[in-house]
């Protein structure tokens, strides 16, 4: 599972080790027609010709993705009847992040990433056929839907970082926040498609047709990839092989609190607030007693909110964590809110604002952490981001279905939300000691860089909050 450059403050003098974390955001590439920090329109990263083949490929295969998911999830269901096996399914495909994603940001730091994508986005494509193979011939059982999940998750460990350290390649610092923010309103995009059109598959031919479909989705990404100008792309240096690169990695993010915060908050959030497939199948089945086409409407409705919230995060210019943290608790307290609606359309209907927070703490935790990093590590960054984003989610969600197994849809869903409100308080109770995050534009140089600025006393932070709100 990512954004609209500006300043949220006045300029502050740099330190040194930010103006090291300025320079290294000025890499080497295509000139662009605006300086980091101006603001230049919603979907002004789509002016550029390699990320309009890349968003192209993307809404097309993300809408088979999302198809594959639902028949995915209704699969196990009506296989099993049992909300745990959906959930060992989810841990199943992100299992190898949990393992092995650091290793996926080495490989990405150190091979060309549209080589990489190439490959990773082909072989999605053959696990999706291979498992419209196996259910059209009617031979489909619970462990070929484990073992496709499983193999789908190691490729997303090279595919994961590969493509979130892609996208500066193909638009440069300026426009990066919006292109995560675009990337997202696609994923969302596709997500309003693809749940109403495997709900209909499902319902009038099976599962096996949204696998199929799903497969051949993947031609899309695979020939944008290939039409792209590589002459066009903004070069970044990739880390030569040595030994010791994953410690290398932990340490930089260990010596940065401007990386730590936001992965520790959306590790927690990632792993216990982000069990769709569980909840939304067991409510499905077990509260409102309704089939795969209700299961695709409230996938949908979430992704209304999703879509919603990535568009208006293309817009905005901040990547404040007060503001990431402020998301993530208003994401917990829906959470438990809608656990305990009263009525099916009140369900249905929270669900959009729970999409909309959702994506917004994703956006805001992504750009963040990729404008605050050196190129030259951020493959591995980005893969320690993913990892415990949904790395955690082969521990949360078996723990996650066993509970809304064992006491129900409604406790399932309340246990999930109050985690996730519970390490937004947590957070932001340690950055109310520590310090706070802001995303600063240095209006005299034109540089961007990210700086983490220490609470001062209230007599200090006179001066500098005049100036901001000036």
């Amino acid at each position: 599972m990512s954004t609209g450059p500006g300043a949220d403050s006045a300029p502050a003098p740099n330190s040194h080790d930010d103006a090291v974390r300025s320079a290294a955001l000025h890499e080497p590439g295509p000139a662009t027609s605006r300086e980091p920090g101006a603001k230049g329109g919603t979907f002004s990263s789509l002016r550029i010709r390699n990320y309009r083949l890349f968003a192209t490929g993307q809404v097309v295969s993300n809408t088979g993705t999302w198809m594959q998911r639902i028949a995915q999830d209704w699969l196990v269901l009506s296989l099993t009847g049992s909300s745990a096996a959906v959930g060992i399914t989810t841990a199943l495909q992100f299992l190898p992040m949990l393992f092995l994603g650091l290793y996926g940001g080495v490989i990405a730091d150190r091979y060309p990433k549209r080589r990489l994508l190439v490959l990773t986005q082909a072989a999605m494509g053959l696990t999706g056929l291979a498992l419209a193979v196996l259910t059209l011939s009617g031979h489909v059982q619970v462990w070929h839907v484990y073992l496709t999940a499983f193999v789908l998750g190691l490729v997303t460990v090279v595919d994961n970082p590969a493509r979130q350290a892609f996208v500066v390649e193909m638009v440069g610092p300026a426009d990066l926040r919006n292109a995560v923010s675009l990337n997202s309103a696609n994923f969302q995009s596709a997500r309003l498609v693809g749940p109403a059109v495997a709900g209909v598959l499902i319902t009038a031919v099976g599962s096996g047709w949204a696998f199929l479909l799903n497969g051949l989705s993947f031609v899309a990404p695979v020939a944008g990839l290939l039409l792209m100008r590589t002459a066009e792309l903004h070069k970044t240096d990739r880390a030569p092989r040595g030994k010791g690169q994953l410690r290398e990695g932990l340490r930089y993010v260990a010596g940065r609190p401007d990386l730590i915060w936001p992965i520790v908050l959306v590790g927690f959030i990632g792993t216990f607030g982000f069990n769709f497939p569980i909840w939304l199948t067991a409510f499905v089945n077990d509260v409102y007693h309704a089939g795969a086409g209700t299961y695709g409407l409230l996938n949908t409705l979430m992704a209304g909110g999703s879509l919603v919230g990535a568009l208006l995060a293309a817009r905005r210019g901040s990547s404040r964590l007060r503001f990431l943290v402020g998301a993530a608790l208003l994401f917990g307290l829906l959470e438990i809110t809608a656990a305990l609606a009263p009525s099916f359309w009140v369900f249905a209907a929270l669900l959009v604002p729970i999409g909309m927070f959702g994506l917004t703490i994703n956006v805001t935790a992504n750009s963040s952490i990729q404008l605050g990093t050196d190129p030259a590590m951020r493959g591995r960054v980005m893969s320690l981001f993913m990892m415990v984003f949904m790395g955690g989610t082969p521990l949360g969600a078996p723990l996650v279905g066993w509970v809304t197994d064992a006491y129900g849809a409604r406790v399932g869903f309340l246990a999930g939300g109050a985690v996730a409100t519970l390490a937004a308080v947590g957070v932001g109770l340690v950055l109310a000691r520590v310090g706070d995050l802001r995303l600063k534009v240095d209006l005299r140089r034109g540089h961007t860089h990210v700086a983490f600025v220490p609470r001062q006393p209230a007599s200090e932070a006179a001066p500098a909050e005049g100036l901001a709100a000036a």
